[in-house]
């Protein structure tokens, strides 16, 4: 469960966020919606515990995670956040390992590896794992980040534009993994992503959360929240929601 009472942040005498009050459940995939300079990203990095509220508070299962120990929200929260890079010649298992940290501390373990491999073998890197980051495409390369995020094994997972700078066949193909690894079942992960693409909201979200000039707009199950008249007046312009094939998809109107 997350709960978000009240939360407010300000920054350089600016309001970012403006009591902003919401909460859900685990399972399936949460898509935060708004325009550019909605809070989004300032709401994701609160949940994850990085950004300390003006007011309000924010827990995670059991936790209010602005005190929580960095120990105990790694043991809860995954966070990718955007234009993740690394410097160093790393590998694809070499990245993937950094998300088993929190577990191994530097020394890994056989389980720590069966996890590496689990992580790698559900993103389809497992061709990939020894070829060196900067060989990569970009969307192999994104992929890799957000395995390295799941092999972190946390209940949540906490993604910042993930699909920022990808074409639609790896688009597809990151979603369509995510949304299969959310589904019910042993292992079942709960993902947490800013998007901007509204199709993908539209597909795969099993939640919306609306936000505009800083504030919560709405919340709540996709197929009731995310309507065409929302959707205009949240980014001013005239959008309806059509189905192609049975799947919703958006569109100006």
């Amino acid at each position: 469960m997350i709960n978000i009472q009240n939360l407010s942040v300000e920054k350089d005498n600016a309001t970012i966020l403006k009591d902003v009050s919401l909460r859900f459940g685990q399972g399936g995939i949460t898509a935060l919606i708004g325009p550019n300079g909605a809070g989004k990203s300032t709401l994701l990095h609160s949940i994850a515990g990085l950004i300390e509220p003006t007011h309000g508070t924010v827990a995670v299962e059991d936790i209010n995670i602005t005190t929580a120990r960095p120990a105990e929200r790694a043991e809860r929260i995954a966070l990718l956040a955007q234009n993740e890079h690394v410097t160093a010649r790393l590998s694809v298992r070499d990245l993937v390992n950094f998300g088993r940290w929190p577990h191994h501390r530097g020394r890994p373990t056989a389980l720590d590896h069966q996890k590496v491999d689990e992580a790698l073998a559900a993103f389809d890197l497992m061709d990939l794992c020894e070829r060196r980051l900067e060989s990569l495409s970009g969307g192999q390369r994104q992929r890799s980040f957000v395995a390295m995020a799941w092999a972190q094994e946390t209940p949540w997972m906490l993604l910042d534009e993930p699909l920022s700078a990808l074409d639609p066949r790896h688009v597809r193909d990151i979603m369509d993994r995510l949304y299969n690894l959310t589904r019910p079942g042993k292992g079942q992960r709960s993902v947490v992503l800013v998007v901007h693409d509204l199709g993908v909201a539209a597909r795969y979200a099993d939640r919306i959360v609306a936000l505009k000039d800083g504030q919560l707009v709405t919340s709540g199950p996709r197929i009731l929240q995310m309507t065409g008249p929302m959707l205009s007046k949240l980014f001013g312009t005239s959008l309806s929601i059509d189905y192609i094939n049975g799947k919703a998809v958006v569109v100006p109107s």
